[in-house]
């Protein structure tokens, strides 16, 4: 699949759930037998302050858990992409929830722009599972992971009252990035 280790940075601000996102993505890519860290940050506060998850897969040895030069940025706040864009490396894929993200300070090729929480909040009822949905979206996008080890990872870690919501966010996910730009 990868010849070097491929390093994704999920960010955005607490209670977002991109700790739990980051969580399930390291599950799935241990699903499909390869060798992750995931490591994550917070601010002191809980809701509100920034939060953020590395995710480092690779199928050769990971000397370092932080992620320094990402493949993939995951922003879902201004404050998010505004912080973390510039370690995005120059051929890295860009994926920005345009409810929050209004100011693009460089656009790499590979941006995709979506209003994920309006989108969850339209389409499931709820914010609350905005982090599966651009995780899914993520997924299909990059390939990092099959799609079948995240659905099992989500099935692994979420509350068994949330999993249903969740596979559809999940789906939709994929949907999005499937169609995206059609």
């Amino acid at each position: 699949m990868m010849d070097k280790s491929y390093e994704i940075r999920l960010s955005g601000s607490g209670g977002q759930g991109l700790i739990l996102a980051g969580i399930i993505l390291a599950r799935a890519a241990v699903i499909d037998k390869h060798k992750v860290t995931q490591t994550q940050s917070y601010g002191p506060e809980s809701r509100g302050g920034y939060s953020r998850a590395d995710v480092i897969i690779s199928d050769r040895e990971i000397y370092s858990p932080e992620a320094t030069n990402f493949n993939c940025l995951l922003a879902l706040t201004q404050e998010a992409c505004d912080k973390y864009l510039f370690d995005l490396r120059e051929t890295g894929i860009l994926i920005i929830d345009t409810t929050y993200v209004k100011n693009l300070a460089l656009a790499a090729d590979n941006t995709y722009e979506l209003p994920f929480t309006e989108i969850a909040m339209e389409k499931l009822g709820s914010p609350i599972s905005t982090n599966v949905l651009s995780l899914a979206f993520l997924v299909k996008v990059t390939g990092i992971v099959s799609e079948s080890a995240l659905e099992i990872s989500l099935r692994e870690s979420v509350k068994p009252a949330f999993v249903d919501l969740n596979i559809k966010a999940m789906k939709l996910g994929f949907d999005l990035a499937k169609n995206y730009g059609k």
